[in-house]
């Protein structure tokens, strides 16, 4: 494992800044979770209604308290391991993280140790319990990482419960990563959709964005779509946008990646030239419009606060300030 990223052109992305072991080694080990809870330097990070607890920008863990819940997840080791064996791995450190959904909906969980992962002193009173969209692009990559990682795999726990070939309800394993069919010995695995992610653009250097049939009338945001069964992402992006705004593309190159945990979504980032400008037209199904943008009139009805923009969370931003070579003003930012 290299505890070093390469990124693509787009960059290191605010939701794939993963900077931690997600110990796939230890967590096959049936008693590595109850070894874990055992510990009481063990990091517990709670989740609440998709929302995480937040103290001045960084994230806040407990320790472990009562019996092991049946719903934690181990969620790994906050460092980087390289080239080391699993006997090298052997034993408990205090960056070992442990995932804890809530069980309420309403009520968030009691705090009984609040800390810090830098060891700075956390005032219970000023927490606050935040969510992916509002605030994964100021934490660190360690915290970020940790942060999706959890969402994802607790909205995974949530709809999986049952197995889908026979019905009986499901045995968790595996530290919380795989689900067990009893009846049939059935093994479901965490499962992640990937869909692409276009900025298209053409020979004048303007981008095209749409306006989604759901939304407001002065929000935009690059088209995207699910990659189908037996789908290259390039052949969807070929299909997407001629399917959502009658374009066809030439030449798409990706940019980049992130995971997007509503539910379990992987958004792949590509650029691509649209070749019949003068026929491109909305859909009327899911966007109720395409407009095309210059540098100049994206930047002027941004600040003015005519369009609504994507999230600095959400890669359709990265895409956008991509295109547009630098950071994009946002009084009036959606994070979607």
């Amino acid at each position: 494992m290299s505890n070093q990223q390469t990124f693509p052109p787009l960059g290191a992305l605010p939701l794939a800044r993963e900077d931690l072991d997600r110990g796939c080694l230890q967590r096959e080990d049936p008693a590595w979770l109850p070894t874990l809870w055992s510990a009481p330097e063990t990091k517990v990070l709670r989740l609440h209604a998709r929302q995480v607890p937040v103290y001045r920008g960084a994230l806040v863990f407990d320790h472990p308290q009562g019996p092991l819940p049946e719903e934690a997840v181990y969620l790994g080791r906050g460092e980087r391991v390289v080239d080391l064996s699993p006997e090298d791995l052997d034993g408990i450190s205090p960056n070992d993280i442990v995932l804890v959904p809530s069980g309420s909906k309403d009520t968030a969980p009691q705090l009984l140790n609040p800390h810090r992962w830098d060891g700075a002193e956390v005032n219970p009173g000023r927490v606050q319990w935040l969510s992916v969209r509002e605030v994964a692009a100021g934490l660190s990559g360690k915290e970020a990482g940790l942060f999706v990682e959890a969402v994802a795999i607790a909205n995974w726990h949530s709809r999986t419960r049952f197995c889908s070939h026979c019905g009986h309800r499901l045995v968790t394993e595996q530290s919380g990563w795989v689900k067990t069919c009893p009846a049939e010995g059935i093994e479901h695995f965490p499962r992640t959709d990937p869909a692409i992610i276009v900025a298209i653009t053409d020979d004048d250097d303007r981008i095209l964005l749409g306006n989604n049939t759901a939304w407001a009338p002065n929000r935009y945001s690059t088209l995207a779509g699910f990659v189908e069964p037996g789908e290259s992402l390039e052949a969807a992006v070929i299909r997407e946008v001629y399917e959502e705004a009658g374009a066809h593309v030439a030449d798409p190159q990706y940019l980049g990646s992130q995971p997007w945990p509503f539910p379990q979504s992987l958004m792949l980032g590509f650029r691509a030239r649209a070749t019949n400008v003068e026929t491109i037209r909305a859909d009327n199904k899911e966007m109720r419009s395409v407009t095309w943008f210059t540098k100049a009139e994206m930047w002027s009805q941004a600040e003015r606060g005519e369009i609504y923009l994507p999230g600095s969370a959400s890669i359709a931003r990265m895409l956008i300030e991509h295109w547009y070579g630098g950071p994009l003003p946002d009084p009036h930012v959606l994070q979607n």
